[in-house]
């Protein structure tokens, strides 16, 4: 379908769709490991040997967000290069040699009465992705749905309508080559903003939802939807350098949590700094933040600190919560470790945050009492990644408190049920 071929009916295109992936999630569900693997090898292979095809429908989606005057970052995250296309191909077989988590059943007891009890982890069933720009989302997404034995329903952004549409059908004809039903991967293949709302609002057909994207539509999402949804709205990630630490190790840490790239949900975006250590430590990294180009927003002790060093402006309250995505950093000095956790907790997103520390009692009260998705020690706040965690590939960061946080790999797609194994026992 293109988008000149429009279903006339809306409802009943997202109802047909919503059947079919419905279907195809109970055939999943009971389907092999070796089967998931030959799908997901078969998908490496056709997507290495359709490089020209694939680079080739990717153009006209390019074109056309360079004519609409997108700017060039956004056009960057379209493009379909052959090495974009190699490297998804390469994680579509890193996914299939990762163990299978379905099925495995852990945490068995045997109780007085004689019955054994444990539990089992098992797919979702459906779940439906709604995401902007990257079309190489389509195959991580329809990849880690392979392996977690659910069945997906993907809607792409409309810029990148003609690649997800090219890619879509290399899934299909890799589920249909393995044996698999091929309605378990589905693009909505239509461009209406309506088939979103559509999306949901189907809890017959659709058990969880995951937006991909900015802020305002991961909003809309969690204010429509009518099924659960993983989801975090802001990457407002803290690093904070206590009052016993290594400088080289805060300097360097702070850094790269920073600048190493301004744009991800887990770049560094609030530094809080001891007092005990504000003077030394902000002389350094102030050098190094203003020699990068990165702006410094912070509080009037930092200011003062900072008195020589460039591109050094007065803190608003609204910076304290800020997600900037760009070389712009809040900066406040803090009296004390309390003081640190009570601002991450009050003003953060509940992603990622770091201490920075040689105290190891206060280490381990940073991990207790942030009430955070990930909870750093001495690293990188970069770090919070699920190829980085080990997960393979990752189809987004929850902030939510239900059974998936943080990176969402393989087991966040699945859930746990109890099983009982007994041998003719009567509850008297």
């Amino acid at each position: 379908m293109t988008p000149a071929m429009e279903p006339t009916n809306l409802d009943a295109y997202m109802a047909n769709l919503g059947a079919a992936a419905r279907a195809a999630a109970t055939r999943m569900a009971a389907a092999s490991t070796a089967a998931k693997d030959a799908a997901l090898r078969a998908l490496a292979r056709r997507l290495r040997e359709s490089v020209p095809a694939l680079v080739a429908a990717n153009e006209p989606d390019v074109r056309a967000a360079e004519a609409a005057g997108l700017a060039a970052p956004l056009v960057d995250r379209l493009k379909l290069t052959p090495k974009i296309i190699a490297t998804v191909a390469e994680g579509c077989e890193q996914i299939a040699a990762m163990p299978d988590p379905v099925g495995e059943i852990t945490n068995v007891k045997r109780r007085p009465s004689g019955i054994a009890v444990g539990q089992m982890r098992v797919p979702l069933g459906v779940f439906g992705m709604i995401y902007e720009s990257r079309p190489n989302v389509t195959i991580e997404a329809a990849s880690l749905a392979i392996k977690s034995g659910n069945a997906c329903i993907l809607r792409g952004g409309s810029e990148a309508f003609a690649s997800n549409l090219a890619l879509a059908r290399q899934v299909q004809a890799a589920l249909a080559e393995a044996g698999l039903p091929a309605e378990a991967v589905q693009l909505v293949e239509t461009t209406d903003r309506a088939a979103v709302g559509r999306l949901v609002t189907m809890p017959e057909s659709v058990d969880v939802i995951i937006p991909r994207g900015g802020k305002s539509l991961i909003e809309r999402i969690s204010r429509e939807a009518r099924v659960p949804v993983i989801k975090h709205l802001d990457g407002n990630c803290h690093v904070y350098v206590d009052a016993e630490v290594d400088l080289d190790l805060a300097v360097n840490v702070t850094d790269n949590a920073k600048t190493q790239k301004f744009s991800p949900c887990n770049a560094a975006e609030s530094l809080l700094v001891h007092v005990d250590q504000a003077a030394a430590f902000l002389r350094r990294i102030g050098a190094i933040f203003a020699a990068k180009g990165v702006e410094m927003r912070s509080c009037p002790r930092a200011v003062a600190l900072l008195a020589n060093v460039p591109r050094v402006v007065p803190a608003t309250e609204a910076d304290w919560a800020e997600e900037y995505l760009a070389p712009v950093i809040s900066i406040k000095v803090v009296d004390t470790f309390d003081e640190a956790v009570a601002h991450i907790n009050r003003y953060g997103s509940h992603h990622t945050d770091t201490i920075l520390t040689s105290n190891h009692p206060n280490a381990m009260r940073f991990l207790r009492e942030v009430d955070s998705a990930s909870v750093m020690v001495n690293a990188s706040t970069r770090f919070a990644d699920g190829f980085e965690y080990g997960l393979g590939a990752e189809i987004g960061i929850s902030t939510d408190k239900f059974h998936a946080r943080g990176p969402v790999g393989l087991e966040g797609l699945t859930s746990m049920k109890w099983v009982v194994l007994g041998q003719g026992e009567v509850r008297s």
